[in-house]
């Protein structure tokens, strides 16, 4: 099963009022794992970047400046994406301008059926309590040192382990290569070639099972050591 955390920065927060995206970070995840590969492009908005927004991400306009349009890399996004599941945090804002952005290029819209909404996630499983990503973070002890701003790869990466942890806790990733480089001026389509997790198809030996039960001797009141 194929899934895709997906975040995205914007010039403000309604595309009808000429918003647009500057920067869009996609997290691949196969079978509730990270693979490490991912996609990530800051975009030239081609208007101004107002001061609320610019205080949000740190983006400028002038940093933007030289960065490519929607249209240039529109295809290489619909085709990282594909067909899998989109997993977004608030995610009819997201949706709403990438919708916004494929529609003034020509391409098909998103359908809003194949995204899903960590939002409602959390509240539905916390009732009650704060469902910002910071929050959530904080709640499940993700690392957020290095988030002091907005930014979309960076946010799809800890929305990914918010996620895992939203259906029942994390599992170990593939390497997935964390942090980027804001002097980045081309779209970044990295590929690891994690694509699939090998079975184990052999009995473990006798020296594992033996570490295994010495690792249960070490856990108080341990599940396991009941069955």
């Amino acid at each position: 099963m194929r899934e895709i955390v997906l975040d995205t920065e914007t010039t403000g927060l309604d595309p009808a009022s000429g918003h647009r995206v500057v920067e869009i970070g996609c997290v691949e995840l196969i079978n509730h794992i990270r693979t490490g590969n991912y996609f990530h492009t800051y975009l030239n908005p081609e208007r101004d970047m107002p001061r609320e927004a610019e205080n949000v991400h740190g983006l400028s306009a002038a940093f933007l400046a030289d960065k490519p349009l929607f249209k240039q890399v529109a295809q290489s996004f619909l085709e990282f994406i594909g067909d899998s599941m989109l997993v977004i945090h608030n995610a009819a804002f997201d949706m709403k301008f990438m919708n916004a952005e494929l529609d003034a290029v020509g391409l098909p819209l998103l359908e809003m059926d194949r995204a899903l909404d960590t939002v409602l996630m959390a509240r539905k499983k916390y009732p009650g309590q704060p469902a910002s990503l910071d929050s959530l973070c904080k709640r499940f002890a993700i690392d957020l040192t290095a988030r002091t701003k907005h930014g979309a790869l960076l946010d799809a990466e800890l929305l990914a382990d918010v996620y895992l942890e939203l259906r029942g806790g994390r599992q170990s990733t593939l390497g997935l290569v964390t942090g980027f480089s804001e002097a980045t001026t081309e779209t970044t389509l990295h590929f690891s070639g994690h694509t699939s997790i090998v079975e184990r198809h052999f009995p473990p030996s006798s020296e594992e099972i033996a570490a295994h039960r010495n690792m249960l001797e070490k856990i108080k009141q341990s599940l396991w050591s009941s069955q």
